[in-house]
């Protein structure tokens, strides 16, 4: 497996520019994009039965774990993702993405996770979370950051791979898109990108700060997440609840249709973040599985509504 050193990384970054961006958007490929399941939320499957549930729900591909406490650990990525990407293939279900903690090159696990991800055609990896841990230190957090990710992105330009920063709600680097704006901006969109995630952006910007945030990075969306969510009084303190899909604060509809005309095609991961109740877990397990089936028929039913 190649190896490359933090400053062959570093020197490998192409600047980003209009060209690169046209010439990124040319070469995409025109097909719908793939809507999947986030393996986070089928933990006590294996690789096959993985496959096979997805298959039956209707998913035609798998957000993939390869994380620790993952589907795939990133000690044994190596033999492990080529063993999931098979057993998912074989039931015709894709992997267009994988999920990853990867913040660095410095991480052991980023060459074997990149360089094997990339050999089995696995177009997309989701970066890890950096954290704002002094909010008086703003630029600092951010620079160090920058350094970090220029030295991932050279990385995944060696390995043929194309990264997506994630919006997450909280003290997150990122939590504030234009955080991805400043950090993406001189970098080449055909190596990162920005997942994007509408309930995120909703509970940071729910008027319309999603909105303007989604449309100053729109040329750079390369995955998207689906989830949704509510304000609560819990504990007497407003928080963000997690939700059915199409029953919270998230405007769907609207968000596909922008989707839709930015020209996206990568693929959509859906996710399962609200709490299940059941008197054991036999029947949790059963509950969650239908909550899934019904967030899928609506994700799917404004999905083609907007993609038709």
């Amino acid at each position: 497996m190649p190896g490359l050193t933090r400053r062959q990384a570093l020197g490998t970054v192409a600047a980003g520019s209009f060209a690169a961006a046209s010439a990124a958007a040319a070469a995409a490929p025109t097909s719908k994009p793939t809507l999947c399941l986030f393996s986070k939320h089928l933990p006590y499957l294996g690789y096959d039965d993985l496959a096979k549930t997805l298959h039956d729900l209707g998913f035609g591909g798998c957000d993939l774990t390869v994380r620790p406490g993952g589907h795939v650990l990133p000690e044994n990525v190596a033999t492990d993702l080529p063993k999931a990407h098979a057993a998912l293939h074989s039931h015709g279900i894709a992997v267009p993405m994988i999920t990853t903690g990867l913040l660095s090159i410095d991480d052991p696990a980023a060459r074997p996770t990149l360089y094997t991800a990339a050999e089995l055609g696995v177009p997309y990896f989701k970066l890890g979370y950096y954290r704002y841990r002094d909010l008086n230190k703003l630029d600092e957090t951010l620079a160090s950051v920058k350094r970090d990710l220029d030295g991932l992105v050279g990385l995944a330009q060696h390995a043929k791979i194309q990264g997506g920063f994630h919006n997450h709600s909280g003290t997150y680097v990122g939590s504030s898109m234009w955080d991805h704006w400043l950090l993406l901006r001189d970098l080449d969109p055909s190596v990162i990108g920005f997942y994007f995630d509408p309930c995120h952006a909703t509970i940071e910007g729910g008027v319309g700060g999603w909105e303007i945030g989604f449309h100053r990075l729109a040329g750079r969306i390369n995955m998207v997440a689906c989830k949704d969510f509510y304000w609560d009084k819990v504990g007497g303190e407003w928080k963000a609840v997690m939700c059915p899909l199409g029953q919270g604060k998230v405007d769907y509809p609207k968000f596909f249709k922008m989707l839709a005309a930015s020209g996206f095609n990568g693929p959509l991961s859906m996710h399962l973040e609200y709490e299940v109740d059941a008197p054991n877990e036999k029947a949790k397990r059963e509950k969650e599985l239908q909550a899934i089936e019904r967030d899928f028929a609506y994700l799917k039913t404004e999905f083609d509504k907007a993609f038709s």
